[in-house]
């Protein structure tokens, strides 16, 4: 059976493309949950990177401690990529990663020469166990304590939810804490809440999950939104033509009427709430439950698995009706499409823009394994120039003298610009660094967090000696 990897990273900055990972945190098991292999790492900043002050307060990471790492940034992502090919075949869980801890790994293997996609392609899979943590308690209720916010609605964070559940978790928004928290989450899941721990590895490959939708006649999924955990007992209509998701029919709703429509009434029907048609996006670990569950919910109990089938079958056999639905969303997406800004985007955040070429895949892999003398030749000959682009910044961080003297200069300079900059930029500045550490002194003044003032100070400190460093340019 497959392992699993729980892995948490943390940050200078919540920006998938500008901030960089300072910790990583990951725990190889088995299926059973026990704990194989685990590895731990912090690394110093990278140059040209300001960490955002309230990313190093909740860290709890001092500039002495960013400083004082005896890895640097590329250091220490070579040498995790190093530890997961070693751990092999596995499924990524961690903490809210699909939408935060995932983002930021691709964008660090993209923007340091490594294929991005290693947690699901080549036999990986990915989970998160947010979404998987909200479903339990759903299916079956009090898997897992939580706290309650003041409009009474349960709170899943992590910090909070693992002393309510016997985890400790003293280390908490450490990556190694909150990855053996995340991990021990899991265990009360699987033993609690075993269906739905099942149903989940059924979709954490994004063409099984797919498979599922389409083979299932019908089928219970849920939801998050406002604060609360939502039931809905769909059947597959279509895939979206350009973004594949998986478009479904919220089976409360008589088909009939929508089947009978014509394409302009159809698509009307479409804007209105409450919507007849739900997306599941089948790459993002969606829960897929039994149809038997349906008679739990209000709006499906009452019309009963009989009912709840026959309707349907009778969208499943329309195929004219999907091609409608299929079309209109086509042109709703040319529409959004045609409306985009036009804005330049920088290399930094252009990891979804296109594939790079198989060539250059293999001169990446002859990058890291050649002598630093002998990388500027390596780079020169990438297709992509988005690759050339983060090869030279690798040697400017890590090798600068391996540089020409003008291309040092240029990417010296260009980077000083950035971060001195009083702009509002998309990256993190100097300036607004500044601003931002003096509202936050503001802040722990009143609340006499004096610990935290004493970090700010020596934030600020720290970035004094960079703006010095950089007004030098």
């Amino acid at each position: 059976m497959a392992n699993f990897i729980f892995y948490d990273f943390e940050t200078s900055s919540s920006n998938k493309y500008w901030g960089q990972i300072i910790q990583i945190g990951a725990v190889l098991t088995n299926d059973e949950l026990q704990e194989l292999d685990r590895y731990e790492a912090r690394c110093r900043l990278k140059t040209g990177v300001i960490p955002e002050a309230m990313a190093l307060i909740v860290n709890k990471t001092s500039p002495k401690l960013l400083k004082g790492a005896n890895l640097s940034h590329y250091e220490m992502i070579r040498q995790f990529i190093k530890v997961l090919r070693g751990w092999g075949k596995a499924t990524y869980i961690g903490f809210n990663s699909i939408d935060f801890d995932e983002e930021f790994l691709r964008n660090t293997l993209f923007q340091n020469l490594e294929y991005p996609y290693i947690t699901s392609t080549n036999g990986n899979a990915r989970g998160d166990m947010l979404s998987l943590s909200r479903s339990a308690n759903f299916y079956y209720p009090k898997t897992l304590k939580n706290s309650l916010n003041e409009k009474g609605n349960a709170v899943y964070k992590l910090d909070q939810m693992a002393p309510l559940n016997g985890i400790q978790h003293d280390d908490a928004h450490s990556a190694i804490g909150d990855c053996i928290a995340t991990m021990e989450i899991a265990k009360i899941i699987f033993k609690k809440a075993p269906n739905v721990w099942k149903a989940s590895q059924l979709t954490t490959d994004k063409i099984k999950t797919m498979d599922i939708i389409k083979k299932e006649s019908f089928f219970c999924v849920d939801e998050f939104f406002y604060g609360k955990t939502r039931p809905f007992v769909e059947t597959f209509v279509c895939e979206h033509p350009v973004y594949k998701w998986a478009k479904c029919f919220d089976l409360k709703h008589d088909p009939e009427p929508y089947l009978k429509m014509d394409r302009n009434s159809l698509k009307e029907s479409m804007k209105k709430q409450p919507k007849f048609l739900r997306t599941i996006r089948h790459n993002k670990h969606p829960v897929i439950m039994n149809q038997s569950y349906a008679v739990n919910f209000e709006g499906y109990k009452e019309l009963g698995i009989e009912k709840l089938s026959e309707r349907a079958k009778k969208i499943r056999n329309d195929k004219k009706f999907a091609e409608k639905i299929s079309s209109i969303l086509l042109d709703e997406a040319d529409e959004k499409e045609n409306s985009k800004s036009q804005e330049d985007i920088y290399t930094e955040e252009s990891i979804y823009k296109k594939f790079s070429p198989n060539e250059d895949n293999i001169l990446m892999a002859k990058f890291h394994e050649a002598e630093w003398s002998d990388r500027s030749k390596i780079i020169q000959n990438f297709k992509d120039e988005r690759l050339k682009y983060f090869g030279q910044k690798i040697l400017y961080q890590e090798k600068p003298e391996s540089l020409s003297k003008d291309l040092y200069t240029k990417i010296h300079k260009d980077t000083a610009k950035r971060l001195l900059s009083k702009n509002n930029e998309k990256w993190n500045t100097i300036p607004r660094t500044y601003s931002e550490i003096d509202t936050l002194r503001i802040k722990y003044e009143k609340e006499g967090k004096n610990e935290n003032l004493t970090i700010l100070d020596e934030i600020n400190a720290y970035v004094e000696d960079l703006e010095k460093f950089y007004s030098s340019v």
